[in-house]
């Protein structure tokens, strides 16, 4: 491949996003805080560095999945950063959820040194990451768009250029914001379901043949209904990009009355479970608070393609 990459961020994310990099071909030096998952992308046919800058210096262009814009900034920026690595004419990819004036601001810092910035925010679920079929929301310079796209594809069964810096950071906002009021949302609905007697299974499949269907439906309820929750998401970061939302709210002027409803019924969430717990666990307040379980055989604890 003509491009090759630094890759920083090996989580349940990126670590997949960086296994579909190597599998098509490209070159990829990684590096992460946690040896195993470097470890796991080594074997995959990564090569192992000891900080981003020397990741990037052999690279030429860097990808970052990290997160909260506070890691990118020291990622990027930061004793050891990629800016210290990267020559003039790389690139930046930021496949982070960041704020629209978060990235255009990293951006601005990234251009003062002569890099590059590609805002590449990913939809979908880590399940789809993992077999190269998640979507890419993009924002950047179209031709930039176009030197970098056939690393882009190769993550990406899909992607979508939405305009200039900043673009990409508002609908992925936007699409975050839907799903965990879907979420929400579909938990009340099982939760019906199972009240009022019906089969939780059969329920299931029926809002999916449905016009009250979802994405998150089809997939996250698999996980309730298993009693895993294991969607490799966190309350934490489900927060995080809520906030981002109601940020965008004052900003644009849009009064967001459910995404701050749903805020609120995060928050609880985190008190009682922990930040880290899976932001699919939402669903569990309302069980705990009804003293029932959301429980039907034949549904997996991962999601599977």
């Amino acid at each position: 491949m003509s491009e090759s990459y630094a890759f920083i961020g090996l989580g349940h994310l990126g670590g997949n996003l960086a296994a579909s990099l190597i599998r098509n071909g490209f070159a990829v030096a990684v590096f992460d805080r946690d040896p195993a998952a470097v470890e796991r992308l080594v074997a995959f046919g990564a090569t192992a560095a000891d900080s981003p800058a020397e990741a990037a210096a052999r690279a030429g262009n860097a990808i970052t999945c990290l997160p909260s814009p506070k890691i990118s900034e020291a990622v990027l920026a930061g004793p050891s950063g990629l800016l210290e690595g990267l020559p003039k004419g790389g690139t930046w990819i930021e496949m982070s959820t960041n704020g629209r004036d978060e990235i255009v601001r990293l951006a601005a810092l990234a251009s003062a040194k002569g890099v590059e910035t590609l805002e590449c925010p990913v939809t979908g679920g880590v399940h789809l990451a993992a077999v190269g079929k998640i979507t890419a929301l993009v924002g950047g310079d179209a031709a930039l768009y176009q030197r970098h796209r056939a690393a882009i594809e190769a993550m990406c069964a899909r992607s979508f250029l939405m305009g200039p810096i900043g673009s990409a950071a508002v609908i992925k906002v936007i699409t975050n914001m839907l799903a965990f009021i879907h979420l929400v949302a579909a938990g009340e609905a099982l939760m019906l379901a199972k009240q009022g007697g019906l089969d939780l299974a059969q329920s299931y499949h029926a809002i999916v043949a449905s016009s009250g269907n979802s994405f998150v439906h089809e997939t996250e309820s698999q996980l309730v209904l298993n009693g895993s929750y294991d969607i490799g998401f966190t309350m934490d970061l489900a927060l995080k990009d809520l906030g981002f939302a109601l940020g965008m709210s004052k900003d644009f002027g849009v009064p967001l009355e459910l995404a701050s409803r749903v805020n609120a019924i995060f928050e609880q969430g985190k008190a009682a479970y922990g930040g880290g717990a899976w932001s699919t666990q939402i669903v569990k307040l309302l069980e705990d608070a009804v003293g029932t379980d959301l429980r039907a055989p034949g549904f997996p604890a991962r999601l599977e393609i």
